[in-house]
């Protein structure tokens, strides 16, 4: 098990819960109240700051019902977060646009996030030929 030092940024919002077996995403709420009006764009704060292991990273994005409850979308569509970004300040935010005039309040849900190992280090070998037959081009995945 991973120990991950967080400082919260206000006393309001509820603390980060891991709930073992149900899902490896965490929830993360908004810490501030925001209203936005349709094609506004808003950083909301998630009022935490954290310190990952060495290795790993942080993926940020909506949950499920994010866009269904509140009419926004992630304008990064998933937010990543290395361990690098770690400082006393270096609170975490949601970058959204508004669809339809909302109001997000402290403590919603509006976002998850899971903490993932770095990529391994990767050597590219230019090469003419895949040897390997072609799927049908871009968005054509099952269709004849």
């Amino acid at each position: 098990m991973e120990t991950i030092r967080i400082k919260y940024f206000s006393d309001e919002i509820e603390k980060l819960t891991y709930i073992e077996n149900k899902s490896d995403w965490i929830d993360l709420r908004a810490a501030a109240d925001v209203s936005l009006k349709k094609g506004e764009f808003a950083l909301i704060p998630l009022g935490v700051a954290m310190e990952l292991p060495a290795g790993y990273e942080a993926h940020v994005v909506p949950r499920s019902s994010t866009f269904k409850n509140f009419g926004i979308i992630q304008t990064n569509h998933m937010g990543v977060i290395d361990e690098s970004y770690c400082g006393d300040n270096d609170q975490w935010y949601m970058p959204v646009l508004a669809v339809r005039d909302t109001e997000i309040h402290v403590n919603d849900r509006i976002c998850q996030f899971r903490i993932m190992k770095h990529q391994p280090v990767i050597h590219f070998e230019e090469t003419d030929t895949l040897h390997h037959t072609d799927r049908g081009g871009f968005g054509s995945t099952g269709k004849a």
